[in-house]
């Protein structure tokens, strides 16, 4: 993996601001980049094409694309300004495409993985996510200890997915059929009405 890309990364990263509070490079590499790549395992034994929903500065899909550089992955951004941050962080990588616009909007059951890193509380993050991915696919979301996993299990069901796996602070969250008829939600939904 290229720690040199990395780090300039993180320096534009900590230097741009609205993209993270962060401020100490240590504790950005921490949160940045390590915590990124605890689902390496996880991302290498699932198939297809990989998106970061909500990538905001590149966390966790940046990281990780680098980890996995035979693998397509798409950083999906809902801020005009955090995209063309990512596209400039972004040029030179062959396996990154940056994309403007929300998940809702996305074409459904394209990937075969879907990350989501402080998107949104838990069982709206799956929300958001599942209809992305296609059948046999998953989503991998960042917890908290505190993370309702019941609450995310339910959503799971009303997507046709189930809460399959809870490895270190990520929930892996496994789709078993088509996405149901009203999903996704309209924009924004998700979070002014969630599932559970």
């Amino acid at each position: 993996m290229d720690d040199a890309f990395l780090e300039r990364w993180l320096e534009d990263v900590l230097s741009t601001p609205g993209l993270t509070a962060l401020r100490d490079p240590g504790e950005a590499w921490r949160v940045l980049v390590e915590d990124a790549l605890r689902a390496q395992g996880l991302v290498d034994a699932a198939a297809g094409p990989v998106v970061d929903v909500g990538s905001g500065g590149g966390s966790p899909g940046l990281p990780l694309a680098l980890a996995v550089p035979n693998r397509s992955f798409t950083l999906l951004e809902a801020a005009r300004r955090k995209c063309e941050f990512l596209e400039r962080s972004t040029a030179t990588l062959p396996n990154v495409d940056v994309i403007w616009g929300r998940a809702e909007d996305q074409p459904v059951e394209r990937y075969g993985v879907a990350l989501a890193k402080a998107l949104a509380k838990p069982p709206t993050a799956a929300e958001l996510c599942l209809p992305l991915v296609r059948e046999g696919g998953v989503a991998i979301l960042w917890v908290g200890a505190s993370a309702e996993q019941a609450s995310v299990a339910r959503v799971a069901e009303m997507l046709a997915a189930e809460l399959e796996e809870v490895r270190d602070g990520l929930l892996v969250v496994r789709k078993q059929g088509p996405t149901p008829t009203g999903f996704p939600r309209r924009s924004g939904m998700a979070k002014k009405r969630p599932l559970a």
